[in-house]
């Protein structure tokens, strides 16, 4: 049952997932094994492919989607049982840039590997970032950037966060279409990852997750 899940995600089915991840309820598996011995494996492989370049973008949001469709129906469950994410995440689009497909993309595979997330979406002033991590404390912070024009909101955001003694305890992760390890290194970030699926990888890395 686990193994079906495990590979309805793989191969994007989404029209199937709802009523495998029900069965398996029925027959009493726990929504926690379902999470960590389906679902998260099931991402794990996809980033795999994506990397290799088995699999590309469009396969990577129908599995990302179907992997988010089978987590609602054990959402409320995973909430009694008190399962504890392995970190959070704050992510967005740096202002003056609109797009959100690799950023939602991230996100997905992000919480479809144990992060609870917390998307402000695109077009984020740096001072909004620095309010909900004051809000929130979470272990990271995730900036996109696809357009060269604001790819320097990252570093102005980085430095809002100095300035508002926000930037202690918080790595910031970058990504997007015109950055670099090196611009990400200047810009004074944590990480970078290349794609979505190597944000996940990184984003463990930096947390010290296997």
């Amino acid at each position: 049952m686990l193994s079906a899940i495990q590979e309805c995600i793989i191969q994007g089915k989404i029209e199937e997932i709802s009523e495998l991840t029900a069965q398996a309820l029925r027959n009493r598996y726990t929504a926690e094994e379902i999470l960590n011995r389906a679902m998260i494996p099931a991402m794990r492989e996809v980033g795999r492919l994506f990397e290799v370049k088995e699999y590309y973008l469009p396969e990577m949001l129908m599995a990302a989607h179907t992997m988010k469709t089978g987590v609602a129906i054990i959402k409320p469950l995973l909430t009694e049982t008190d399962v504890k994410p392995i970190g959070s995440v704050v992510a967005g689009t740096v202002r003056g840039d609109v797009h959100d497909i690799g950023k939602n993309l991230v996100c997905m595979l992000l919480e479809g590997a144990g992060f609870k997330i917390h998307d402000l979406g695109v077009n984020v002033p740096p001072k909004t970032f620095v309010e909900a991590i004051q809000k929130i404390h979470p272990e990271i912070l995730a900036l996109s950037a696809l357009l060269t024009t604001t790819m320097p909101n990252m570093k102005v955001t980085i430095d809002t966060l100095i300035e508002a003694n926000a930037r202690d305890g918080i790595i910031v992760l970058v990504g997007g279409a015109p950055i670099t390890k090196d611009y990400a290194e200047k810009i004074g970030a944590d990480g970078y990852a290349e794609n979505a699926g190597a944000a996940v990888t990184v984003a463990k890395s930096l947390l010290g997750i296997s």
